[in-house]
């Protein structure tokens, strides 16, 4: 079996930019070249100063400093790299697809299929294709399909090798990962194949925690992993609701429950909502997979985890109108956070620009910081959804540099993102520049509460 020494990814985002540095860091005697048809992409992840590059994640620019110019490579010339590559990671972008069948609901495999089209085409030697996209179940089987039948003579080799990153901690998790996954053929060729990669990881990975399966399995896995955390977040969410009604208290409900090992505690804090590129698009995909096969009652099972999910999001936002004596029209509301989770950049369903739309919907004024989401990305998120004018939006909604000032005047503080540095703010300065009362939703939980109301905020939590 021959060792693979020159590796290709297509796709420079957040998936395949840190996953590649890593195996590069790992694997210094092979050459990882990351190609992407973003120019200004590129450029980022070479800029000189490391600093820059276009993915936030600690720990991941001391990693790119390492390996790039040594046996790391970013790169715009996308034949090149794939016809020099022995093994091509495909890490492009799966988005919901907004038209057609499966509108709303199935994977819009666009991009997948053109990639395999132009690995079909520039190939002139064999190659092992590994799929890096969270991608729907038996999406292997039909870049197979293309891959063997360019009538070039090359062979091809499909894997499944879904990532398993949460923002935030990718590198971390990418050094030292629960598990990876594998999947391929079970031929000859396919066991080969799937010992290239294991070869790959095993250079940091203990073997054990390397789980290899048929190719249908490992794909199918990553959409359910992702169903089952999300599921975690809004049976938590709907307790919640719960708890405000009874005088329960959320944080207490989820300590109770989550010592118990059968539970344990993990993703069971209540807040305003998931966000991020994963969980809601692997759940419409489970959906749209369980309704294509007619299991009605499955797909309606997961439908629900979404449909919780988006009226905590309305919920919040609602119950800041509410609070506001039932009107938010002219009035200025702070957001702290737009990201959908601390230690990213990534904006990506994040519950603040959904929040953010229900009370544009309502006339607010949103007065908008966050330490690491640049202004452009925040009006680009809003113009998304397309529910109002781009001018509407950028004369309702001003993004600050400065959290005090992004404070000042503002009738309420929403608290969208969980980041560690508003914790330590001057919450006593905050609070001087406020109208009165001065409120605080804080969507996370977050805060301290009663030190806030020993100031003198008004503050309502997530179910407490």
């Amino acid at each position: 079996m021959k060792k693979i020494t020159s590796i290709c990814c297509i796709g420079a985002g957040y998936v395949g930019g840190p996953t590649m540095a890593v195996v590069a860091k790992q694997c210094p005697d092979i050459k990882v070249t990351i190609v992407d048809l973003n120019e200004a992409r590129i450029a980022a992840w070479n800029d000189e100063d490391v600093n820059n590059i276009p993915v936030y994640e600690p720990g991941l620019s001391e990693v790119v400093a390492e390996a790039r110019g040594r046996n790391l490579f970013f790169s715009t010339d996308v034949d090149k790299a794939i016809a020099e590559a022995e093994m091509i990671f495909i890490s492009v972008n799966t988005p919901t697809k907004t038209y057609g069948s499966g509108k709303g609901m199935g994977a819009d495999l666009k991009w997948i299929e053109l990639c395999a089209r132009q690995i079909a085409r520039v190939s002139t030697s064999d190659k092992i294709i590994v799929e890096k996209s969270t991608l729907p179940v038996r999406t292997a089987e039909a870049v197979r399909d293309i891959l063997h039948n360019t009538g070039s003579g090359v062979k091809f080799q499909v894997l499944s090798n879904p990532e398993f990153l949460a923002e935030g901690t990718a590198v971390e998790d990418l050094l030292s990962p629960d598990r990876v996954l594998i999947g391929g053929d079970d031929t000859e060729e396919g066991e080969q194949a799937i010992q290239s990669l294991v070869d790959i990881y095993a250079n940091w990975i203990p073997r054990e925690r390397i789980l290899t399966t048929n190719v249908w399995s490992s794909e199918l896995s990553k959409l359910v992993a992702n169903a089952f955390l999300a599921q975690r977040i809004s049976s938590v969410n709907a307790i919640s609701e719960l708890c405000e009604k009874t005088e329960a208290n959320i944080n207490e409900v989820s300590r109770a429950i989550g010592t118990d090992s059968r539970i344990g505690p993990k993703f069971l804090k209540a807040s305003v909502g998931f966000g991020g590129s994963c969980f809601q698009k692997d759940i419409l995909n489970l959906v749209y997979i369980s309704r294509s096969f007619g299991l009605q009652e499955v797909a309606d099972y997961w439908e629900q985890v979404i449909i919780m999910n988006n009226h905590q999001r309305r919920r919040f936002a609602l119950n800041i109108v509410k609070n506001l004596y039932n009107t938010v029209s002219g009035k200025k509301i702070a957001f702290l956070g737009w990201a959908f989770k601390k230690d990213t950049n990534d904006t990506r369903e994040s519950a603040a620009i959904y929040v953010a739309d229900e009370l544009l919907n309502e006339q607010a004024f949103i007065q908008v910081y966050d330490p690491k989401v640049q202004e452009k990305q925040i009006h680009h998120d809003l113009q998304y959804l397309d529910t109002r004018s781009e001018e509407a939006n950028k004369n309702n909604v001003e993004v600050f540099t400065d959290p005090y000032e992004a404070c000042k005047g503002a009738h309420a503080i929403a608290v969208l993102t969980e980041w560690d540095d508003f914790k330590e703010y001057d919450w006593k300065r905050i609070y001087d520049g406020m109208l009165k009362p001065a409120k605080i939703f804080d969507g996370r939980n977050l805060l301290d509460h009663k030190s806030l109301k020993a100031i003198g905020f008004q503050v309502t939590g997530i179910g407490v």
